[in-house]
């Protein structure tokens, strides 16, 4: 295979996942985070709230729930997803996360809020609101 053949190919998976990008989170469903995609993602989805979890942990099994209810409820508005910090631990460091469950609000590719630990639903969902939902 040449340079051109290489660039090619690139060229194409990197249309095809942009693509997948810009579709993922409008039909409610919960993206999946990771390190090597995490700034096309920030760049490509303007309302955007992590879910910062580990398969260990307890309280992130209680709130993997809620966020994906969230997600359903303002699709088409904010795009949720979740990171893995056990798979993810360079980008976990990156966003000083300390604590799990850990949501991250980004607005712009700016992150603007937090959440730590396991709150309810309305409590999460009211910072949603703050955040990103603008009064008609």
């Amino acid at each position: 295979m040449d340079d051109n053949e290489l660039n090619e190919i690139r060229e194409k998976r990197m249309a095809a996942l942009k693509e997948k990008m810009e579709h993922q989170g409008v039909s409610g469903s919960v993206i999946q985070i990771d390190e090597q995609h995490i700034n096309d993602i920030l760049r490509t989805h303007q309302a955007l709230i992590i879910d910062f979890w580990a398969e260990w942990c307890g309280p992130c099994r209680r709130v993997g729930p809620v966020i994906e209810e969230l997600a359903q409820e303002f699709a088409g508005k904010v795009t949720f997803g979740k990171c893995n910090t056990d798979e993810n631990q360079q980008l976990a460091m990156q966003l000083n996360i300390s604590a799990i469950p850990n949501i991250v609000f980004f607005s712009h590719g700016k992150m603007v809020d937090r959440v730590i630990g396991a709150y309810p639903k309305e409590a999460i969902r009211e910072k949603v609101i703050r955040n990103f939902i603008r009064p008609e």
